[in-house]
Formats: structure tokens, C-alpha cells, sequence
């Protein structure tokens, strides 16, 4: 059975980076755990043709975790952060996540920290969307936690995707200052994550009660229909924003940070190739 599944996955396959595309990659993932468990679990020490194969997959994998070379945004998406400046975004005012998030630009990358240490914020574009897929690049220093709102006010009430490496939360449906009817986990994301790199995410929102799907490197992690529009007035459009979660219980007078997890200092996120694809406002869920 095995053994099937590997010739049917390197038939006629040239394992050079640029042929191998991500469901390849995920499948390889895959069969990596499952002839381990294979190897273990029939105690065996040697098999030249199992231990041969996994240095082939081996390779795929090694690949596909090391590499951060810039992903191209999707076709059909026009971008939304130029690599320059903050043009087009704004940060928010009236958040209570504070209101001094440290975004910039640095080598194309919009980053974000905290300065002063302890106060967060969101940075918003300037536009409202209704219907729409955003695309997006994330790299995420361990010891923060932020998040990509959808549809969010200004004051930053939102369905939130969220990115927290720390409590393994990364990539749940949660809702920022608003109780949605049904958030999600990513269960899957484990088995095709780049650690300390560059994951794309996907984010699909449709609908007047909305329809939300995630992808992160390409594959599906959840699709969510909520039973009714969470939004208190029953908004149907807003902004995408980008969060820095507020410290406040750390001050740098005591030299020395306390073993907060929410962000630590010094840490950063890190965004690039941020496009979106504006989808008819008629689209039903």
C-alpha cells in the first residue's frame, strides 16, 4: 500500500524546486509521517527501499521548508502595499489596541513592532471591501501575537484570522471585539508551516452573512458559512487591517521583561506582496 502510494507520487516526477508544486509537497508531507510510523511500528532497522524512498521525499521537504524566495502575487489581484511606502493604509485612531503601532518599510516589507514598547495598534487601508480575496505574505517573530482583520471598522471590530505562534492559535477564526456565531481552527497548518519564514495567506470573504475560507502555501485550511452577519448594525463592507496586540503590563524602567507572551520586545511581523481581488458585490455565499 505504501509502496504504491510512493511510485505513484515520483512516476515520471522531476524533483527540481520549480516542478514540484504544493499539493505534491503536501502529499510528500504526508507520506513522510506515514512510512515513519510504518518503520516504527514494524520495528524495523533497515529497509533499503523505504529509507531510500524517504531521502527522495526527503529532499521535496527540505525544499519546501527552506525556501523563501518572494511568491508571486495570484493573477487577478491588484496590490494594495507598493514595497515603498504607506500609501493607501492608515492606522486607526480609535482602536483600544493602542494607537502608535511602529509600521514601516524596510528592503519592500512592511514591519511592524512595538514602540513604545507596550502599545499596539492597527494599520487599515484606506478603502472599504465588501466581497473580495486578499492575498498576502506573513512572517511572524515567535512571542507576538496580531492578527489580519476582514471587513473592519475603524475602530477595529472585525472578523479576525489570527497570527499568535506562541499559543499555536495562528491561522484560527476568531472575532476582535465582536462575538461571531462560528470561528474555526487550523488544524492542518502544521504539516505545510515554513517556521521563522515567509507563509502566504489567502483569505476569501463573501456575502451579506459571510462566507469565509482560508489557505495558507495554497492549501485550504477552513471554509466557514456563519449562520447571520455578527456585526451589530449589519455591516457588509469595511477595511483589512493588520494588528499589533497591545503590551501594556511591561515597562522598560524595571529592565527586564517579564515572560509576556502577548508580544516581546524587540519582536516584529513582517508583510509583502499584499494584493486583493475585488469580487462582484451581487456574490452570494
Amino acid at each position: 500500500m505504501l509502496q504504491g502510494r510512493v511510485m505513484a507520487l515520483i512516476s515520471g516526477c522531476d524533483l527540481s524546486w520549480k516542478n514540484i508544486n504544493l499539493n505534491y509537497k503536501f502529499k510528500c508531507a504526508s507520506l513522510v509521517f506515514d512510512l515513519t510510523n510504518h518503520i516504527l511500528k514494524s520495528g524495523m532497522k533497515k529497509n533499503s527501499a523505504i529509507l531510500s524512498t524517504l531521502k527522495i521525499i526527503a529532499v521535496a521537504l527540505t525544499a519546501f521548508v527552506s525556501q523563501s524566495s518572494p511568491a508571486q502575487i495570484p493573477p487577478g489581484f491588484k496590490s494594495i502595499f507598493n514595497g515603498k511606502d504607506l500609501r493607501g493604509w492608515h492606522i486607526s485612531r480609535t482602536t483600544h489596541q493602542g494607537t502608535t503601532p511602529d509600521f514601516k518599510v524596510e528592503n519592500g516589507s512592511m514591519v511592524v513592532a512595538q514602540k513604545p514598547y507596550g502599545q499596539g495598534g492597527v494599520l487599515l487601508t484606506n478603502k472599504k471591501y465588501k466581497n473580495f480575496e486578499v492575498y498576502l505574505e506573513i512572517k511572524v517573530d515567535s512571542f507576538t501575537n496580531g492578527g489580519i482583520f476582514i471587513r473592519s471598522s475603524e475602530s477595529g471590530i472585525a472578523y479576525q484570522v489570527e497570527l499568535d505562534e506562541t499559543s499555536g492559535s495562528t491561522g484560527n477564526l476568531l472575532g476582535e471585539r465582536l462575538q461571531i456565531s462560528k470561528g474555526a481552527i487550523c488544524g492542518g497548518r502544521a504539516v505545510i508551516w515554513k517556521e521563522n519564514d515567509w507563509n502566504s495567506y489567502r483569505i476569501r470573504m463573501v456575502g451579506e452573512i459571510p462566507h469565509i475560507t482560508l489557505w495558507i502555501n495554497g492549501v485550504e485550511m477552513w471554509d466557514v458559512k456563519q449562520p447571520t452577519n455578527d456585526f451589530i448594525a449589519g455591516a457588509t463592507q469595511g477595511m483589512i487591517g493588520l494588528q499589533s496586540h497591545w503590551t501594556a503590563l511591561y515597562s522598560p524602567a524595571t529592565g527586564e521583561w517579564n515572560g509576556l507572551t502577548l508580544w516581546a520586545p524587540g519582536a516584529t511581523h513582517s508583510y509583502r506582496n499584499i494584493a486583493i481581488r475585488v469580487l462582484a458585490d451581487d456574490l452570494k455565499n
